[in-house]
C-alpha cells in the first residue's frame, strides 16, 4: 500500500507538478522562446519560427540551407551520410549545378558549403554570412536593389556566436527577408 501511495505522489509531483511550474516559469521569464520563437509580420500574422527554416524558392530572396526533410519539424533529422557514399555526392553535385545556374560567372569553389550541404537536423534557419553574401548578385538582380544595399542589409543580420564564443557568425534567412520585404516596399 506505501508503495501505491508512493507512486501516486511521484506521478503527481514529477508528471504534473514539476512540469506545470517550469512551464509557468519559461513563460514568465522567456514568453517568446516558451511559445516557439514566433516571428509576426507587420500585420501581427504568425509567418513562421526563428528557430526553422523554411524554403524560399523565389529569386527575389535569400535562400537557406538545403533540407533532406523539406523543414518538417515533425521529421527532424538527416541521412547520415559520409562524405564518400554516393548518394550525398550526387545530391550536393546537383545542388552546386542547381546554384551556378543561378549564379552565372561563379564556379564550384565560390559556393559556400552551407549552401549545398544540410544541417543534421534539416531544419537549421541560419546560413553563414559568406553564404548570404554569394547571393547578393542574384537578389540584386531580381529585386532591383543596388548590390551595396543587400549588403548592408545581410551586415545588418549577421548574429555573432553564442557568448561570444560558440557556434559560428550566422544569418537568420527569415529574418533577412522579412527586412527585404520591407525594403522592395519602400522602393516600390
Amino acid at each position: 500500500m506505501n508503495a501505491i501511495r508512493l507512486a501516486i505522489v511521484m506521478i503527481t509531483i514529477f508528471g504534473l507538478g514539476y512540469p506545470l511550474v517550469m512551464t509557468g516559469i519559461s513563460q514568465v521569464l522567456f514568453p517568446h522562446q516558451a511559445n516557439g520563437s514566433v516571428v509576426y509580420n507587420e500585420k501581427n500574422q504568425a509567418i513562421g519560427s526563428e528557430l526553422i527554416g523554411q524554403s524560399f524558392t523565389s529569386p527575389r530572396y535569400f535562400h537557406g540551407r538545403i533540407s533532406s526533410i523539406n523543414y518538417d519539424a515533425a521529421a527532424s533529422g538527416t541521412p547520415n551520410y559520409a562524405p564518400s557514399n554516393n548518394e550525398m555526392i550526387k545530391r550536393t553535385e546537383q545542388a552546386a549545378k542547381e546554384w551556378l545556374k543561378q549564379h552565372p560567372g561563379k564556379s564550384v569553389d565560390d559556393i559556400p558549403l552551407d549552401l549545398i550541404t544540410n544541417s543534421g537536423s534539416g531544419l537549421d534557419p541560419h546560413i553563414s554570412p559568406a553564404a548570404a553574401s554569394f547571393q547578393i548578385p542574384a537578389v540584386a538582380k531580381a529585386t532591383g536593389l543596388s548590390e551595396q544595399e543587400l549588403e548592408q542589409l545581410v551586415n545588418k543580420h549577421i548574429e555573432g556566436r553564442a557568448l561570444g564564443i560558440f557556434g559560428e557568425p550566422r544569418v537568420n534567412v527569415l529574418k533577412l527577408n522579412m527586412d527585404l520585404q520591407k525594403l522592395i516596399q519602400a522602393k516600390a
